[in-house]
């Protein structure tokens, strides 16, 4: 518990104050090369700022200052006076920095008020303020065991669960703690850590597991193993531990129109799955006893196998989480304006997907069906192409994207210029991506403009004037809707097409729109 370390820590100060006024033979240890007029440094907790005296023969440095905390200056040369300063904090907090000046280094430990944990309900926990609590409830769901064990907790309290991101093991993270604390779905455990909001996820991270009241029901095992059934359906069996008074199943309303209770016999309960003419489909199935006083629960999922949808980005955002399949096509862009989307094509493959559409996140991708991970690079992927994967429809803390992907196709745009494009014989196979401005060329014989219902315009470069001949909205995007993206004469915009020509005079043929910047 923090508390209490905290007053261990206050007690050693004192501790060694009392030695040194005792012994006359103890000797204090200097640094020669840096001196503060005090290491310890304390913060009101309303806020404020606390400063001391800095004096080195050198060039110094404070380091492993935390968010919360401004120290001013944070470097600097010889003798000087350094502030730091923090805003009010609601619960109290530490942190140890260290002075360096060439070899030497001096720590400086910063204390802001005494650090208080509230014992709350999950739903004081949703609607509290930035804290740290201590909350006690049931595991609903493990969402990652091997490394920083995150899960999601309830007490009954609210329809929302309390997302857990990080457990600690020995004080420590990312060490598989949720295995090595045997925690599992249906457990009670006792958790304390601050509280966070990311987007719209309330978490409690990298908390400290207080205690664990193992549930009196448990999966032992089920059958098939893997726990997926044949899209031409069939029996799922599930063997339970059971030491409370008796078992409690129903058939989950979202799996009602398929799932039926076959049999139960003893710890063991039977279902049967109908035959599956859509996408993969899946449910939790959770089981319930009691002692008397308390109930426990605990759940498996059943997944069955499907046909591989295809669809647009839209209807794939649209779509349910779950284990269905779905197959996307679109451009590989970079959007790294958007927060947690990292672009890359050398190893992961994380990259967005974008078509007429919208936009969603692809997070890694297979080499092909069953293929590797980390590879991404051998399929010589670039930004702008036209990619097809297969995916899960999933999310990472509220923000939709594709998981579980695995590569099937690429379709290489190549970007080129005005003068280089007329020059190409026409191919209705390859893709080429051109930038440029609108223009109105109607002094060329032929050339059309229209920027209300078809796209016909001229994209002028630096080296030359193509014609473009009806735009679509983006990929697979809707014609004679040009209107619909703004695009006015004078701004510079991206397309990709096809080298064409009519009557002999080259123009771009089967063009999608990719981007526009208005001047």
């Amino acid at each position: 518990m923090k508390l209490r370390y905290l007053f261990s820590a206050i007690v050693a100060v004192f501790t060694l104050a009392l030695t040194v006024g005792c012994s006359e033979d103890f000797e204090p240890t200097y640094l020669d090369g840096v001196q503060v007029s005090s290491s310890y440094v304390a913060i009101n907790p309303d806020g404020g700022s606390t400063s001391i005296d800095v004096t080195t023969n050198g060039s110094w440095e404070i380091t492993g200052m935390p968010e919360w905390l401004t120290v001013a200056p944070a470097s600097g040369s010889g003798s000087g006076k350094v502030t730091f300063s923090a805003e009010s904090s609601l619960d109290g907090r530490t942190a140890e920095l260290k002075l360096v000046c060439g070899e030497e280094t001096q720590i400086i430990n910063v204390i802001q008020g005494l650090s208080t944990v509230s014992p709350a309900t999950v739903k004081e926990v949703m609607t509290g303020p930035d804290k740290t609590y201590r909350v006690t409830g049931v595991v609903t769901k493990i969402a990652e065991f091997a490394t920083y064990g995150n899960f999601y907790l309830n007490d009954g309290t609210s329809d929302t669960d309390l997302y857990i991101y990080g457990t600690l093991y020995n004080g420590q993270t990312k060490q598989g703690a949720i295995t090595k604390l045997g925690i599992e779905v249906g457990d009670e455990v006792t958790v304390e850590g601050p509280k966070t909001v990311y987007g719209s996820t309330v978490e409690l991270v990298d908390v400290t597991v207080i205690n664990v009241n193992k549930s009196l029901i448990k999966v032992e095992s089920v059958e098939p193993e893997n726990g997926t059934v044949a899209k031409e359906g069939g029996d799922f069996t599930v063997n339970l531990v059971c030491k409370g008074n008796g078992i409690i199943v129903e058939v989950p309303s979202d799996a009602q129109s398929w799932l039926s209770i076959k049999a139960v016999k003893g710890n063991t309960v039977v279902f049967h799955v109908a035959e599956n003419n859509g996408g993969a489909r899946s449910t939790t199935l959770v089981f319930k006893t009691t002692d008397g006083k308390k109930d426990y629960a605990t759940e498996t999922a059943l997944v069955q196998e499907g046909s591989i949808v295809e669809c647009s980005v839209a209807d794939f955002l649209a779509a349910e989480e779950g284990e269905g399949l779905y197959r996307i096509t679109g451009r590989v862009t970079n959007r790294t304006d958007i927060s947690g989307h990292k672009f890359d094509l050398e190893t992961y493959g994380n990259f967005d997907l974008v078509d007429a559409t919208g936009n969603v996140y692809i997070y890694g991708v297979l080499t092909g069906e069953g293929g590797e991970a980390k590879k991404f690079g051998t399929l010589s992927v670039k930004e702008g192409d036209i990619i097809t994967v297969i995916g899960k429809r999933t999310s990472y803390k509220g923000s939709p994207q594709m998981g579980s992907a695995y590569f099937v196709a690429n379709t290489p745009v190549t970007k080129i210029s005005a003068a280089d494009f007329n020059a190409l014989a026409d191919d209705a196979n390859t893709w080429y991506e051109l930038t440029g401005t609108v223009t109105n060329g109607t002094a060329q014989a032929g050339h059309k403009f229209d920027l209300e219902t078809y796209g016909n315009f001229d994209i002028v470069d630096s080296t030359g004037d193509v014609y473009v001949y009806g735009v679509t909205t983006g990929w697979n995007g809707a014609s004679k809707q040009f209107a619909t993206l703004g695009v006015k004469e004078g701004d510079e915009i991206t397309i990709v097409a096809h080298k064409a020509s009519y009557k002999g005079a080259p123009q771009a043929g089967n063009a999608w729109y990719v981007s526009h910047k208005s001047k």
